[in-house]
């Protein structure tokens, strides 16, 4: 996991793993199998870990990440490590307060440095100027939203990503030109389709990992549907999250909705 042809360079910078570990989880999954992923994802190679505030697991994630440096399977600087700001701190005057949030360890301690990607703009620029951030980017921006940041007067740093959801299905081909053409990595959650919360999703659309063209192209070369899909984004630029739910290899979710920024 640690090859340079395994990372994508961002507009600042800064290098992102090109496979990231999601850490969305089902209501009914019980908070501590997210430590328990998250453990094993990063003694599997991943060093791109994407949470949230809204996920409410960030304490959980922070002690899986904090108990894999204590025991040496890696280095803070070899995380890099994605949250995002929920829309009840998207007031610029909230946004640094959002460090309050930061999982902590058992001392009260702030387990992460620096946070490596979070997600608003003004006030984010601010974020990064004072070191809590790394790199800022958005998600779920469509592309007028993105000219609305590119084009904003005195702007500083430009967005280095944005997440959105990306699949087979929803290929997002314009969106990913844009992107392209404005030095911005798109980060796909769903890369495996979005069928797994009936709450989320209308449960007669089709499954993307039952397609026929994705399954005959899995057994034309040995591979499951998840592989040929995961690869198809690869192939594309594209960085790609994905989870685990359970310990079992499942479709990243997220809940739509929940990164609606501040106007500019």
């Amino acid at each position: 996991m640690n090859s340079k042809h395994q990372y994508v360079e961002l507009n600042d910078g800064h290098f992102i793993p090109r496979l990231g570990f999601g850490t969305y989880k089902l209501q009914e999954v019980p908070n501590s199998k997210t430590t328990e992923a998250t453990e094993i994802a990063i003694e599997a190679g991943y060093r791109h870990i994407d949470c949230a505030y809204v996920y409410q697991v960030e304490e959980e994630v922070g002690l899986a990440i904090r108990r894999k440096i204590i025991d040496g399977t890696v280095k803070r600087e070899d995380i890099f490590y994605t949250s995002k700001l929920w829309s009840t701190f998207h007031r610029p005057e909230l946004v640094q307060s959002w460090e309050e949030f930061y999982p902590k360890d058992e001392n009260g301690n702030i387990i992460y440095d620096s946070v490596d990607l979070c997600v608003v703009w003004e006030a984010m620029e601010k974020c990064k100027d004072a070191g809590l951030a790394k790199s800022i980017g958005v998600s779920n921006f469509n592309q007028r939203q993105l000219e609305m940041i590119l084009n904003k007067p005195g702007l500083r740093y430009k967005p280095v990503c944005n997440q959105v959801e990306c699949h087979v299905y929803h290929n997002q081909r314009k969106l990913l030109d844009f992107c392209k053409s404005k030095d911005i990595v798109l980060v796909a959650f769903g890369a495996l389709g979005t069928q797994q919360e009936k709450r989320w999703v209308n449960q007669s659309s089709p499954v993307l990992l039952d397609d026929p063209v994705l399954c005959t192209l899995a057994k034309k070369h040995k591979r499951s549907p998840a592989l040929i899909a995961l690869r198809y984004q690869l192939q594309r630029g594209i960085v790609v999250l994905y989870k685990c739910v359970i310990l079992k290899i499942s479709e990243t979710r997220i809940c739509i909705g929940c990164f609606l920024f501040y106007k500019l």
